[in-house]
């Protein structure tokens, strides 16, 4: 099958919307979680996301806060605002939606996590060492993570060595060995990349496809201000970070 997979849309529909637009037909779509939290359309996304092919979406940890799971003094300031102004529009069907994620799932070869397979809502694969780690905490050939908003794999060779490589946009590897991937962020980059970023995985052939797309977001930046939203969170998107 031809697989999206995507993470941290952050509320952020312009995003969203290129992101399945540049995608194209997709057999199956696997969302890593944090739909909401930074950005002004939570409930929109929300209903973007649900009518995708063959859906699997997880728990991120704006999620669980929003529906109470995670006290919000676990976030900064200005994350805590947008999380308690996400409280505020959610409407039903999206609050429930958010209650019924899981937190991991497995598909064939993949196990799916949102910060990482050990402590899957809070924990950030951003080193060799906490990487090496979390290899012991999942029994699938890959693992497929978001949260840090890095598009980045860990690849785990048979003689027990640990590689990291950033992911360039347009890539195509073939997944040997043991790995753990991240998409990168939809909604939120932070590589100095301000474009969507997502993969496409072929669960038959093993491989991903790391892609980026372009979007509008000025209209994003002008719809955080008008919700009362913090500024830095419009102001960081046009620079990637």
């Amino acid at each position: 099958m031809r697989i999206l997979v995507f993470s941290d849309v952050h509320g952020n529909l312009n995003a969203l919307e290129s992101v399945l637009a540049d995608a194209g037909a997709v057999d199956a779509a696997w969302c890593l979680g944090d739909v909401i939290g930074y950005g002004p359309d939570p409930n929109e996304c929300i209903r973007r996301i649900r009518a995708l092919p063959n859906l699997t979406c997880l728990l991120g940890n704006h999620d669980a806060a929003a529906v109470g799971r995670i006290p919000l003094e676990a976030f900064n300031p200005e994350a805590r605002q947008s999380i308690r102004w996400a409280q505020g529009v959610l409407d039903p069907e999206s609050r429930a939606f958010l209650e019924e994620r899981p937190e991991t799932a497995v598909h064939g070869d993949v196990t799916l996590a949102h910060g990482s397979p050990r402590t899957p809502i809070w924990e950030y694969v951003l080193d060799r060492f906490t990487a090496l780690a979390n290899f012991q905490h999942f029994d699938t050939p890959f693992c497929f993570v978001g949260h840090s908003h890095l598009p980045q794999v860990f690849t785990l060779t048979g003689a027990g060595r640990l590689q990291q490589q950033l992911l360039e946009t347009g890539s195509l590897l073939v997944l040997e060995g043991r790995a753990i991937l991240n998409p990168g962020s939809v909604g939120q980059p932070r590589d100095r990349d301000n474009r969507a970023a997502y993969g496409i995985y072929d669960d038959q052939e093993h491989t991903w496809q790391q892609c980026r797309t372009a979007y509008d977001i000025a209209s994003v930046q002008k719809r955080i201000i008008e919700a009362g939203l913090p500024p830095h969170h419009a102001a960081r998107l046009l620079e990637g970070w």
